[in-house]
């Protein structure tokens, strides 16, 4: 069985680039639904239709063990898919998310208030105010929706995404901890740090591999079940001169493919 990894557009090739740099000999398939982006502005209905299409596509790819790399599908979607359709359709996959990793992360240290910067979708849900919360009850924690970014890296523009950096950075100057709370904000984090540097800006390309890497250690029962070939397949369900130009960035040296429709 192979690892999938979902998300919303091309922002989890961050993260798909972590994981194969941590974990390189296991097989992996990366899956964006470049056809529905931006999840961050659709209803809570539509991000768990396409959510659970996409896993049922990598489920069908052979994956045994699916990382939802987009917060805002993880934000509406991951427990419905653990609890509920998982379970009755495909009880032997594990399917992850990458909030719970990301609020250990940020509470690793002493930090007094968190800033979360992320999708409308995922501010609007509070997941990240709520996880937070179980663990540091008192932690002050600051959510700010930044619907425009998205769509400015999908297009490759990031001229212009870098330009809004200050204005959204201006918001967590009073920070401890900022996280990047959407996959494709890594592609941005130097300039985050550059506008807040007294502020530890938490990227989730920076924790995933390590984080998956101790999942398996944990969990032999699922590790034994992978394949290891080192093969890499990165697909997404429409593509344009503007993705290939933003996957360049990341994977110069492997396609990325459109599923046939």
């Amino acid at each position: 069985m192979k690892i999938g990894v979902f998300d919303s557009g091309l922002g989890g090739l961050v993260i798909t680039k972590a994981l194969i740099k941590q974990l390189p000999e296991y097989d992996y398939i990366y899956y964006g639904d470049t056809r529905h982006l931006p999840y961050g502005d659709k209803t809570s209905g539509q991000i768990l239709s396409y959510t659970i299409e996409a896993v049922k596509f990598l489920i069908g790819r052979k994956c045994g063990l699916i990382i939802i790399a987009c917060n805002t599908a993880t934000s509406i979607a991951l427990r419905y898919l653990q609890q509920r359709f998982i379970p009755s359709f495909a009880p032997d996959v594990k399917v992850l998310g990458v909030v719970i990793p990301t609020v250990e992360e940020a509470l690793e240290d002493s930090a007094a208030n968190v800033g979360v910067l992320a999708t409308n979708a995922t501010v609007k849900s509070h997941i990240y105010e709520q996880e937070l919360h179980k663990i540091r009850p008192q932690l002050e924690v600051l959510e700010v929706a930044a619907p425009q970014l998205v769509p400015l890296i999908e297009a490759n523009d990031f001229a212009a995404a870098d330009k809004l950096v200050p204005e959204f950075a201006a918001r967590f100057k009073d920070m401890d901890s900022l996280i990047l709370g959407c996959t494709h904000y890594p592609l941005l984090k130097a300039r985050f740090r550059e506008a807040l540097p007294q502020v530890r800006v938490i990227s989730q390309d920076e924790l995933m591999g390590a984080k998956l890497a101790d999942y398996l250690r944990r969990h032999i029962e699922i590790d034994i079940t992978l394949s290891r070939n080192g093969q890499y397949e990165f697909l997404v369900s429409d593509w344009n001169t503007h993705y290939q130009k933003v996957a360049a960035r990341l994977f110069p040296d492997i396609p990325v493919r459109e599923v046939e429709k």
